[in-house]
């Protein structure tokens, strides 16, 4: 028994008080009944129950809401599985994951340049260089105009640089630390996936990362610290090559840039040829660049460090930090390019797929999400600076006339005005949503009552409106894809207009004030309720996380996406959330295996939400044999509904086709009610059907004598207690027992082990 999203006790999925750990650790562990413990199950007429525990790989303490801050590289991620499931050469493939391992790289620098903004742009440069500031800010005031050694702005720069180069040694010592917990699991040894046309997920090395993650990591450490050595070169740059400035200092300058440039280029080469090897787990030794790259990255940003803080006493800063006009306009240009270049490779490959599976969006679905997570690096970067920036210059809006500092890069206040226009258009989403729900509740609302024709009691309006809202708010789900696309569009082109409205050098307020009072207006308030919102939406995204963790009912609502999220090998970006998966299907992978060398037994995998894809994926990996002796029960599923739709060459209906062929022992139990579960389809003309439903939801319509109470809409929740799900479950015992079986491969343990446990 596998739990789904927001997890579960032992006790409460065996049903009983006493249970007992009978393998894994506190992370992820296999629990039976300890009065099961006693007999040997072989002896045993009917099953035994055991409970797979894998909710601790995604929650936890509270700490883990931090990792909500790192969204931005979760959404990128994703992009990488959302390929179209065309067939034919590989080289449009090996395209697109290009293309969006440098849209996950760009995002590693827009997350240091934002730091950058804040540590060196507005703490070391605009208020340490300026006195109103300075002294408003007691802790700045020692490193201010008047602060003697420090008064030199390179001095203050480099003093700075240690704020960006902690976050990067945290990102690296934090991914260090989850690759050796999750994607160096080991596989299961014994699976031999059959030959042919194999599916994508029963290939050896598809849950084992270990070796890519690691270049991964080698590449985005290094182009963050480079990103560091280029915010300084920038501040440096422009003085030593002035009239005032040192021409050894200024060839020094131009040498340490080429130097970097060419590093860089090194790691765009390096993360464009390197992708991921599934066909056997990657045992191959890290190559000597990747374990050069960050200690050559560490080595040149301590050279650039050394050429910042050196005496300049004619040197003074004014304005804004030199680069941060136009690096931040040049990375929302690329990042545009790229994510553009996304989806015209994956239109390709989607008319290249075959209809079934094409995927959502015209197979655009991938390039939307990068363009998400673009929006959403961009809105962390600019919530920060722009909440750090009021806090150092309270009196007035920073960049205003009369303010002490000209406070971040004028296209951050663009990207901030044009926040409110992105809520405009989500409100009227919503307002469409809201609507088709009512629309769709009146069209059902009278067929309700028929849906029992074993009752006889009348029909209640309010009742059958209940049943009809929710079936119709479970059809949201379907429509999805429209609202990911209408956002992902608004975000390209806001994106591309802020880029345009800051080549004017001035805010949107500022640019606006010889325009029309309304308009005036309105671009203030805009780029003030912008501002806000930035800054708001960085505090509420780590109090929902928080929450989260705290809270059952609100892990619920949005540990959906999040599991979705993290379900997946870190492919693009090595700082998103650690993929559970990697640890999860080998588990169950090795638990079937063992069980059934050990015992010659049989087994039903019954998997719930995010359970079911589990156990499917565990599946997946074994062999012939061993598969043979596995029947397979989901419900709440979203294989087919929410991963076949979005990931369609791993998911898609061939995928599920090919798995019902070879696991006819299958069935799948859904609700109209439920949002996330629903059909898989899978069968094939000849075959045995796999999904039993629309099950009745709620389970009786009025009161009767044996339920006196009204039954609750279980949603998404509670399939046990419907009865389909024990007479499905006995069926698929009955034919496992009935049915012949392959020979399984010899056990890979110890014989004599093998033999003592054997009755």
């Amino acid at each position: 028994m596998v739990h789904g999203v927001g997890g579960t006790s032992p006790e409460t999925m065996l049903e009983d008080n006493r249970t007992t750990r009978v393998t894994g650790d506190a992370t992820a562990n296999i629990h039976r009944r300890t009065d099961d413990l006693a007999d040997r199950p072989w002896d045993r007429t009917g099953p035994v129950r055991e409970a797979y525990i894998w909710c601790n790989l995604t929650s936890g303490n509270g700490a883990r809401a931090l990792w909500l801050l790192l969204l931005p590289f979760t959404i990128v991620n994703l992009a990488h599985w959302m390929r179209p499931a065309a067939p034919g050469p590989r080289r449009s493939h090996t395209l697109y994951d290009t293309l969006v391992r440098l849209t996950a790289l760009s995002l590693t620098v827009l997350l240091v340049a934002g730091t950058c903004v804040v540590s060196l742009d507005l703490l070391a440069w605009q208020c340490a260089g300026s006195a109103a500031c300075a002294e408003r800010v007691a802790w700045i005031e020692p490193f201010g105009p008047g602060g003697g050694w420090w008064a030199q702005p390179g001095r203050r720069l480099a003093l700075a640089a240690l704020l960006p180069v902690a976050l990067v040694a945290l990102l690296w010592g934090l991914s260090h630390r989850t690759w050796s917990a999750y994607e160096s699991a080991s596989p299961p040894v014994r699976s031999r996936p059959d030959g042919g046309d194999r599916a994508v997920l029963s290939l050896p090395g598809f849950w084992y990362g270990r070796a890519l993650v690691a270049r991964l990591r080698a590449g985005h450490v290094a182009v963050a610290l480079l990103t560091v050595a280029v915010a300084l070169l920038a501040a440096t740059g422009p003085h030593d090559r002035g009239e005032r400035g040192s021409t050894p200092l200024a060839v020094s300058g131009w040498l340490l840039l080429a130097a970097t440039a060419a590093l860089a280029c090194v790691v765009a080469v390096q993360q464009a040829r390197h992708g991921r090897t599934e066909e056997e787990p990657d045992e191959r030794p890290e190559p000597p660049v990747t374990r050069l790259l960050p200690w050559g990255a560490v080595a040149l940003l301590a050279l650039v460090v050394v050429h910042t803080a050196w005496s300049r006493p004619e040197w003074t800063a004014t304005g804004r930090h030199p680069a941060g006009a136009g690096a931040f306009a040049a990375l929302t240009v690329a990042q545009g390019a790229l994510v553009v270049g996304i989806a015209l490779t994956a239109f390709r490959l989607h008319r290249k797929a075959r209809d079934a599976d094409r995927g959502v969006l015209l197979g655009l679905g991938g390039a939307c999400v990068a363009m998400l997570a673009c929006g959403a690096g961009g809105v962390l970067t600019g919530g920060v600076a722009q909440r750090i920036a009021d806090w150092l210059d309270p009196s007035s809006a920073p960049g205003e006339p009369g303010a002490a500092i000209p406070g971040p890069p004028v296209l951050l206040s663009w990207e901030a005005s044009a926040i409110p226009v992105l809520l405009l258009l989500v409100l009227v989403l919503a307002a469409v949503a809201l609507a088709h729900v009512r629309r769709v509740t009146r069209r059902l609302a009278p067929g309700v009552r028929d849906q029992y024709p074993e009752e006889r009691c009348e029909p209640l309006a309010e009742r059958s409106d209940r049943i009809a809202s929710a079936v119709a708010r479970a059809s949201l789900t379907d429509h999805a894809p429209a609202l990911v696309g209408w956002i992902s569009g608004a975000c390209l082109v806001l994106g591309l207009a802020s880029v345009a409205g800051s080549a004017t050098g001035d805010s949107p307020s500022l640019a606006a004030a010889d325009a029309p009072a309304a308009l005036s207006f309105a671009a203030d308030a805009c780029q003030t309720l912008g501002s806000w919102l930035m800054g708001i939406g960085v505090v509420l995204l780590v109090a929902m996380g928080r929450r989260a963790y705290r809270d059952k009912a609100s892990r619920r609502t949005i540990g959906i996406l999040w599991d979705i999220g993290t379900f997946w090998p870190r492919a693009a970006h090595p700082f998103a959330p650690p993929c559970y998966a990697e640890r999860a299907v080998p588990d169950l992978s090795w638990r079937m295996g063992t069980w059934i060398d050990a015992t010659g037994g049989r087994l039903i995998v019954s998997g719930h939400s995010q359970g079911s894809v589990l156990a499917a994926a565990a599946v997946w990996q074994l062999d012939a044999a061993t598969r043979s002796r596995v029947a397979l029960l989901t419900h709440g599923s979203p294989l087919a509904r929410l991963y076949g739709a979005w990931f369609p060459a791993y998911f898609g209906p061939a995928a599920l086709r090919a798995l019902h062929h070879d696991m006819p022992r299958w069935r799948n139990l859904w609700r109209a009610t439920d949002p996330i579960g629903g059909p898989v389809g899978g069968s094939g003309p000849g075959e045995p059907a796999v999904d039993l439903g629309p099950l009745p939801d709620p389970l009786h319509y009025g009161r009767n004598l044996h339920r006196p109470l009204p039954e609750p809409i279980l949603g998404h929740g509670d399939y046990e207690e419907d009865p389909a799900f024990a007479e499905e479950r006995a069926g698929l015992f009955r034919a496992l027992v009935g049915a012949p079986l392959a020979l399984p491969e010899q056990p890979t343990a110890d014989p004599r082990a093998v033999a003592r446990d054997r009755p």
